[in-house]
């Protein structure tokens, strides 16, 4: 199977997006590279990020990096594929960091234009959810949602997961 250059796979929370994105990677018979952004502040997230690395199983090569994606790009070659999971939880990290947003996306999306490898991203859909109570909840759904759309749009492929099940937005369903 071939893989545009770019691939967007979104999805509510626990919808299936992150398997779903997972069997696309391995069904494209490259290198598998894990570029990971969850960061495992308390002992519940510690053991979703151990379940999440058992349940992918070995062939993987894991890069860990919760606030610069970017740089894992620039190393890849063309027998590899990527996936980046998540980008909300990336977008998440550079919120609290009190990063510049617009840089950091603007950084990512010069590497993976750059980038040899195929990739796919995961990220969580926040626009059918309610309007959070909080200034900072409000904030991270605006960024989420504006980043998807612009990421949306430089993506060959979109894929919705709901309920474990995918559907193409835009271009075919790999």
């Amino acid at each position: 199977m071939t893989l545009q250059n770019l691939t967007l796979v979104l999805g509510g929370a626990a919808s299936g997006k992150s398997d779903f994105a997972e069997s696309l990677a391995k069904k494209a018979e490259k290198q598998l590279v894990y570029i990971a952004t969850a960061q495992a502040f308390d002992r519940e997230m510690q053991e979703k990020i151990d379940r999440h690395r058992q349940s992918r199983g070995p062939g993987w090569r894991t890069v860990e990096t919760p606030l610069d994606p970017s740089s894992a790009f620039s190393s890849l070659e063309a027998g590899e594929i990527a996936l980046l999971d998540c980008a909300t939880l990336w977008l998440s990290n550079l919120l609290l960091a009190e990063a510049d947003l617009a840089a950091e996306e603007a950084r990512l999306f010069a590497a993976l234009a750059d980038c040899q490898a195929p990739v796919i991203v995961v990220s969580n859909e926040v626009g059918a959810g309610i309007v959070p109570e909080n200034a900072l909840a409000r904030r991270f759904r605006a960024a989420q949602g504006g980043f998807n759309r612009r990421l949306a749009a430089r993506a060959d492929t979109v894929i919705g997961v709901m309920a474990g099940l995918p559907f193409a937005l835009k271009g075919e369903m790999p």
